[in-house]
């Protein structure tokens, strides 16, 4: 694991997109097409901002959430409307976007069908994930009944996941095997909290922290506000 640690949250995200579209222009070169998985929430929403504004060949890259809620795509829940809003504009515009919605599906057949779509565009070239206090990581939750599954090497690429607390919506993630296999992988935080989890994780299991399977191989970028 590499821990980038920057001043402000500001300057951390005009490095990490400077790097996230360096990274896409070199799959570009090298394949004539790329892929990018990022996190919802609202951490990122900087970061899409400057990333969008990036001068690459957008409309041969595929944008993905790396988890979302299954609720529909024009509901506040759902964080499509932060990839369209921020990420998807400006140059990025003309980039392919993979919602990870099927309506008239529950979220378990949802996930199956949805495999057919992502699987293709895999391995990720560029992945982006966030955490959790609790060392969860995309829709990767400690605790939940069906993790095991998500986490298994011949999981499907996108997989059901329900929360720990009943109260939350059902979700779709992508799973540990198709984001462990992306070729570049950046983990994004923010405060001191986040980093005490991030190093606590690196003695944790993948099922006790799930974040910990990932962090080999990643960069972190972290800034204390």
């Amino acid at each position: 694991m590499q821990l980038n640690s920057y001043e402000t949250a500001a300057d951390m995200m005009q490095s990490l997109s400077a790097e996230i579209a360096s990274q896409l222009s070199a799959a570009l070169a090298l394949r004539d097409r790329a892929c990018l998985a990022v996190p919802g929430g609202s951490t990122p929403g900087p970061l899409f901002d400057l990333l969008s504004q990036a001068q690459l060949d957008w409309a041969k890259v595929t944008v993905m959430l790396t988890d979302e809620r299954w609720v529909p795509s024009d509901s506040p829940r759902s964080n499509t409307g932060l990839i369209k809003n921020r990420l998807l504009v400006n140059a990025a515009s003309a980039a392919q976007y993979i919602p990870l919605y099927a309506a008239g599906l529950d979220h378990v057949s949802g996930a199956h069908a949805l495999t057919q779509q992502v699987a293709p565009n895999l391995p990720l070239d560029v992945l982006v994930l966030g955490m959790g206090a609790d060392m969860h990581t995309a829709s990767l939750f400690p605790g939940a009944p069906e993790l095991s599954f998500a986490q298994h090497e011949l999981a499907d690429a996108v997989m059901p996941m329900v929360p720990v607390s009943s109260d939350l919506e059902p979700r779709v993630t992508l799973s540990a095997q198709a984001l462990e296999a992306a070729l570049q992988t950046h983990v994004l935080i923010l405060g001191d909290d986040k980093k005490a989890a991030l190093l606590h994780a690196q003695t944790q299991s993948p099922a006790d922290a799930p974040i910990a399977q990932f962090l080999p191989n990643a960069t972190v970028h972290w800034s204390p506000v």
